[in-house]
C-alpha cells in the first residue's frame, strides 16, 4: 500500500509485531476489544454502513487493510438495508444481506419505521443465518426518510422507538444475535433525543448504542459535538458506547477515545476513497506508529481491485461494476496531481481494459501529497431544516392516525 511513516511494510509477509519489544500488550493498546453481545472485536473500530458506498467490494477493501497490520480487523457494516423490502424478499435487499466467505463477523444495518415489519425483517436476518449482528438506523438525516417520520426523526417518537428496538432484540435474540442503535443527537438543537434513546436501547437488551455527534439539521456540516458522545457515555453504563464524526485519521480515532471515554469508534466519510485508513486505525488501537502513505502507483492498484471486486458483486455485470465505482474516483483521487481532464475521464469509465489503461496514463511515481489526501470527502453541505411529517414535533406521542400513516411509509427501497 505505499510508503509509511516508519520502516515498516504494511504490506510485506515478513511477520511483524504488534507492540513494541518488551512491553506487555495492556500497555500499547489504546482500548480493550469491544464486545458486542457474543462477538469480541479485537479493533474497536466499526465501518459505518453507507448507502452506495459499503457493499461487499468495498467492505473487502477495507478489512484487508484493517488485516495488513498484523491486527485483527474491525466491525465492517453493509449498506442499510430497509425491512420492508426485506419482508418482500427484493433482490437487491439480499444482495444487500449477503456477504462474503471471508467476512466474519457480517453485520448488517435495518431501517423501518413499523416496530412489526423491523421484526419481520430482523427474524429474516437472524433466523436465515444472514448476519451475525443487526444495527438499528436512527441516524439517517436524508429527507426521504426523515419526512416518512424515520432515521434521525424517530427517536423523537419514544414509543414508538422503544417499540421497534423492542422488536428487533425480541427477533434477533434466539439466535444469539446482537442488536444495536445508531442514532444522532436529535432533530435540531431544541428536539435532542440521544440521552433518553440510549438509555431506553440499554433497558431493552441493545447490545452497544453508536452516537453521530450531529443533530439532523446540522447534516454533515460544521464540527461534530464530541462531549455529546462524553455525555452519552455517562448515561449507558453496561454496553459499550461508540463514537461517530469528523474522524479523519487514526490520530482523530485516538482522541476521541480519549476525549469521549468512547469504547471504540465509528468511521464514515473518513475513508471514502480511503480504505487504507483502517490499517491506520489498527496500528494506532493497538499502539503502534505506522501510516498507509500511498503513493499514486498504490492507489491506482486499489482503484483497479475495486473495479474487479464491483464486477464481482454485481455477478459478472462490467458495466453496472464500472457506474458504481464512477463515484468514488474523486475520492481516491483527492490531493493527487491528476488535472481536472483526467479525473473527469476517469469518472466516465465503462469497462475494467478502460479502467485499466486511464489509469496506467496516470504520473504513477508521484508520492503521497500529504494533508491534501486527508481531511473531509466530499460536500460537507450546510444547517438545513428538516423535513418531517406534518405535526411531528407537536407531541412525542405516536397517535394512530400517525401510527397508520408510518405503516404505509415504510421505504421499499434498500441502498443506495
Amino acid at each position: 500500500m505505499g510508503d509509511v511513516t516508519s520502516t515498516l511494510d504494511p504490506v510485506s509477509t515478513t511477520p511483524r509485531p504488534d507492540r513494541a519489544p518488551g512491553v506487555p500488550p495492556s500497555e500499547t493498546r489504546v482500548l480493550p476489544p469491544l464486545q458486542i453481545g457474543p462477538i469480541t472485536v479485537d479493533t474497536p473500530v466499526v465501518l459505518a454502513p453507507m448507502a452506495g458506498v459499503t457493499n461487499r467490494a468495498f467492505r473487502t477493501l477495507c478489512r484487508e487493510a484493517g488485516a495488513s497490520q498484523g491486527f485483527d480487523p474491525g466491525l465492517y457494516v453493509a449498506e442499510m438495508v430497509t425491512s420492508r423490502a426485506l419482508v418482500e424478499r427484493n433482490v437487491e435487499s439480499l444482495r444487500i444481506v449477503t456477504f462474503g466467505d471471508d467476512e466474519t463477523p457480517r453485520s448488517a444495518q435495518v431501517y423501518g419505521v413499523d416496530p412489526a415489519t423491523v421484526g419481520a425483517a430482523v427474524k429474516i436476518i437472524a433466523g436465515e443465518d444472514r448476519a451475525d449482528h443487526v444495527d438499528l438506523n436512527f441516524g439517517c438525516p436524508v429527507p426521504k426518510v426523515t419526512r416518512k417520520g424515520g432515521g434521525a426523526a424517530l427517536p423523537w417518537k419514544r414509543q414508538l422507538f422503544t417499540d421497534i428496538v423492542r422488536a428487533a432484540v425480541e427477533a434477533a435474540e434466539p439466535h444469539g444475535v446482537p442488536v444495536t442503535v445508531k442514532m444522532r443527537k436529535g432533530i435540531d438543537d431544541d428536539h435532542l433525543t440521544y440521552l433518553e434513546a440510549g438509555r431506553i436501547a440499554e433497558s431493552l437488551g441493545a447490545a452497544a448504542v453508536a452516537l453521530h455527534a450531529r443533530t439532523a439539521a446540522e447534516h454533515y456540516s460544521g464540527t461534530a459535538d464530541w462531549t455529546a458522545i462524553a455525555r452519552l457515555k455517562e448515561a449507558v453504563t453496561t454496553v459499550p458506547v461508540l463514537g461517530n464524526g469528523d474522524i479523519w485519521s487514526a490520530e482523530d480515532a485516538v482522541r476521541m477515545v480519549r476525549e469521549t471515554g468512547a469504547d471504540g469508534v465509528v468511521v464514515g466519510r473518513g475513508c471514502q476513497g480511503r480504505p487504507w485508513l483502517f490499517a491506520d486505525l489498527a496500528a494506532a488501537f493497538h499502539g503502534a506508529e505506522t501510516r498507509v502513505r500511498p503513493g499514486l502507483r498504490e492507489v491506482a492498484d486499489t482503484i483497479y481491485r475495486h473495479g474487479e471486486l464491483m464486477i464481482d458483486y454485481f455477478d459478472g455485470d462490467e458495466g453496472k461494476g464500472m457506474r458504481d465505482l464512477r463515484k468514488h474516483m474523486a475520492w481516491y483521487l483527492k490531493g493527487y496531481a491528476v488535472g481536472g481532464e483526467t479525473r473527469h475521464a476517469l469518472a466516465m469509465v465503462s469497462t475494467l481494459a478502460e479502467l485499466r489503461e486511464r489509469l496506467d496514463a496516470l504520473d504513477l511515481t508521484l508520492g503521497y501529497p500529504g494533508e491534501d489526501a486527508e481531511g473531509p470527502r466530499g460536500r460537507a453541505g450546510s444547517p438545513k431544516q428538516p423535513h418531517l411529517p406534518y405535526g411531528w414535533l407537536d407531541s412525542r406521542d405516536l397517535d394512530a392516525e400517525f401510527e397508520a400513516r408510518l405503516r404505509e411509509a415504510e421505504l421499499s427501497v434498500s441502498g443506495g
